[in-house]
């Protein structure tokens, strides 16, 4: 069983359950198995990377099954739970596009299982021995919600940081394709970050100028998992199919510019989202508008 981690929470929402992860390989052994001398040169080219198989079958039951009990409510996380698709009428009686922020703090020992584990130890590779966890989050769209998630840049999003070295891990909970919401990447790496707007007068999620005929679609089997910088174009579609499109995401970036962010009283939502969303602020604000 494997449990060593430098990821550190701080101080958190009690947690009202937990998990164990039993018969997973240490970090070490997991990493030599994998190509990893040629990540950082497609990272840095393309501004993504996509790393087959982060978690095992046996690892996704349990991730599924938190999952599912945050979705039903079964775990409460209905302070960090919101429509991130409220750009849109809603489709269904659940959220277009379900997002709850921080699912680390609800359950313990989440952030000691191997896609937070994993996650560090690629960022570690792709950005530095400094790259640190930052924050998680659920992101789900369920079967025939249909609201995209509009073209954007994550830094768009963010304070003004002096090191923009970041990677945003975006883990496949279930079999990911372009009818259901894969992700698409930009289909060049941009240095810079473009005008950003509303995607909906009032709406705290924003959108640039940027199309499917210049992207990549990125289809997942569950388990796989792709990473990209705060500076790479991406969107999804909406779920179109009956089946559903879940996933897990863990950002990381240099400890300075994590402890830099909690300076300023930037937490991702920490705190929570509910009154904040309701008031429109924007993800300056909350951090909550990120796929």
């Amino acid at each position: 069983m494997h449990r060593s981690s430098n990821i550190e929470m701080g101080k958190s929402a009690p947690c009202s359950t937990s998990v164990t992860w039993d018969n997973v390989i240490s970090i070490d052994e997991w990493l030599k198995l994998q190509p990893v001398e040629t990540w950082k040169k497609k990272f840095d080219e393309s501004g993504y990377l996509v790393v087959e198989n982060l978690i095992s079958e046996e690892d996704l039951k349990h991730y599924r099954d938190i999952y599912n009990r945050m979705l039903c409510g079964t775990i409460d996380a209905s302070t960090h739970r919101h429509d991130l698709g409220n750009i849109t009428e809603r489709k269904t009686e659940s959220e277009n596009i379900c997002q709850i922020m921080w699912p680390s703090i609800y359950v313990e020992n989440l952030n000691q299982g191997p896609i937070h584990l994993r996650g560090l130890a690629v960022a570690k590779v792709i950005l530095g021995d400094d790259a640190a966890f930052d924050f998680d989050m659920l992101i789900a769209k369920m079967p025939f919600t249909n609201t995209e998630t509009p073209w954007h840049q994550d830094e768009s999003y963010w304070p003004d940081m002096p090191d923009k070295r970041a990677a945003s891990c975006w883990v496949a909970i279930d079999d990911s394709c372009p009818e259901n919401g894969c992700m698409w990447f930009g289909d060049k790496r941009v240095t810079n970050v473009f005008p950003h707007r509303p995607a909906r007068e009032g709406c705290h999620v924003l959108t640039c100028d940027w199309s499917e005929d210049r992207g990549i679609p990125i289809s997942l089997k569950a388990g796989s998992a792709t990473f990209h910088h705060g500076l790479t174009l991406h969107y999804s579609r909406g779920n179109s199919v009956d089946k559903n499109r879940r996933a897990y995401i863990v950002n990381f970036r240099p400890q300075s510019m994590v402890d830099f962010e909690r300076q300023k009283g930037f937490d991702h939502g920490k705190e929570g989202v509910t009154g904040v969303i309701a008031h429109g602020k924007t993800h300056e604000a909350i951090a909550v508008s990120k796929e």
